[in-house]
């Protein structure tokens, strides 16, 4: 895993894992995913990359498809724990969409590596745990949704269509995730301060949020 995701807002991921084997292979198949993809990657891979037995692996996790899903509902907890927490947080609607879309994109620059395989290998996972991660994504979306309503109650945006603006939102904020690399020119937080100034344009908030 990139080191940037380790240090990034002196959030440890994967911390919530325990014992340390069970991390360990954990952060292995994090990066085989994101390296080759879920259904390229064998248990074979990911227990080569944590230094362990493929054995090992099954003493931890009964299948390849539960360390997808025990990964990816990690990730969409983080990703609405920052959402609600902007939106339930103090400030005007400009201010909490600004802090929503700023720590959203951070996340997912500064945890790419994570961010890409909980974002895009959604479909590898068996029906009962997508419909766990969906209903995640769902409350992720109306966190979103609730800053954008307050705003049009309040005056301060001009969204007509408010199921549609939030999906442009949360698409903005996610696709981070494909395209940054730590060899690029801006860091985390510049690059969430840039989406954060676009998000405020693109919904016509009428009073600018204060910069960081």
């Amino acid at each position: 895993m990139d080191s940037v995701e380790e240090t990034a807002g002196g959030y440890q991921p994967w911390s919530e894992v325990t014992p340390e084997a069970a991390r360990r292979l954990l952060v292995a198949a994090v990066e085989a995913f994101a390296e080759r993809g879920y259904h390229a990657t064998t248990t074979r891979d990911i227990a080569g990359r944590a230094g362990m037995s493929p054995a090992a692996l099954y003493i931890h996790y009964k299948t390849k498809e539960e360390l997808l899903h025990r990964i990816s509902r990690i990730g969409h907890d983080k990703a609405l724990e920052i959402l609600t927490t902007a939106s339930d947080g103090p400030g005007s609607a400009a201010e909490r969409l600004d802090a929503a879309v700023r720590s959203f994109v951070r996340w997912h620059a500064a945890h790419h590596t994570t961010a890409r395989v909980v974002q895009y290998e959604l479909d590898a996972l068996a029906p009962e745990h997508r419909s766990d991660i969906v209903a995640l994504r769902r409350r992720s979306d109306a966190a979103v949704r609730r800053i954008l309503a307050d705003g049009v109650e309040a005056g301060e945006f001009d969204v007509p269509d408010l199921p549609g603006t939030t999906l442009a939102v949360l698409s903005l904020c996610i696709d981070v995730a494909r395209w940054f690399s730590v060899a690029g020119q801006r860091t985390p937080d510049e690059v969430g301060a840039l989406y954060a100034d676009l998000v405020l344009r693109m919904v016509g908030a009428r009073t600018p949020a204060p910069r960081e």
